[in-house]
């Protein structure tokens, strides 16, 4: 598929994979142990924001964490893809933050429940628009965010434990992957809170930045 179609992924993608726990550092300041396999779980395409939206803080959510992504978007339809012809269906990239209720995803975790209700509300996927695919350096990209101009988030792809051709592959052994998908590949350290009124600025370093104000819902 060419690229024009592909920058409308967020409008006919079928599914969000994300990755939990990919980079060394998030995994260490979570207290949570290195994963041997990639840890997945599905956000809704429903959860998806584009650039003009605002990220909305929903009443029953008390601790609204933000984490920055990097997010392939996958071209082709493929299943059991051998990591060494991985990259072929990548079709381009784009800017995400991961959204998540913290507070209802620390009692999910406490009772053996998942995560669906935590990272899956309306706006929980704020979006960059499509990047070319060739702007993009996935093993060695820097990923910043910063609330109310501080800077928080400052990573860089080459600290994640699973690379992008192994997720491509991994992924697709279990689920068909399709185009228009969006996988989001993890989140370096430096995650934290955000309230209404303020205001979330993030990058891939060179290449795009996006803005989204946080609103009460």
């Amino acid at each position: 598929m060419s690229s024009g179609r592909l920058q409308d992924f967020v409008k006919f993608g079928r599914k969000i994979i994300a990755v939990g726990r990919n980079y060394r550092s998030h995994a260490a300041e979570l207290g949570n142990p290195v994963p041997k396999e990639p840890l997945l779980f599905l956000k809704p395409v429903s959860s998806y924001v584009e650039m003009g939206g605002a990220i909305e803080v929903p009443e029953r959510v008390q601790e609204l964490h933000y984490e920055v992504e990097l997010g392939v978007v996958v071209n082709g339809s493929g299943r059991d893809i051998p990591e060494s012809s991985a990259m072929e269906y990548v079709g381009g990239y784009a800017l995400a933050l991961d959204m998540t209720s913290r507070d209802l995803q620390s009692a999910a975790k406490k009772s053996g429940h998942p995560w669906s209700v935590a990272k899956g509300y309306d706006t929980f996927c704020p979006i960059s628009p499509f990047i070319e695919k060739e702007k993009v350096n996935p093993s060695a990209a820097r990923l910043w965010l910063k609330v109310d101009g501080e800077t928080k988030q400052n990573g860089v792809t080459t600290d994640m434990i699973f690379s992008v051709p192994y997720l491509i592959s991994y992924i697709s052994s279990i689920m068909t992957l399709e185009t228009g998908d969006l996988i989001l590949t993890g989140t370096p350290e430096g995650v934290g809170p955000v309230v209404p009124g303020q205001v979330i600025t993030a990058g891939i370093e060179g290449v795009v930045q996006v803005e989204f104000p946080v609103k009460k819902r």
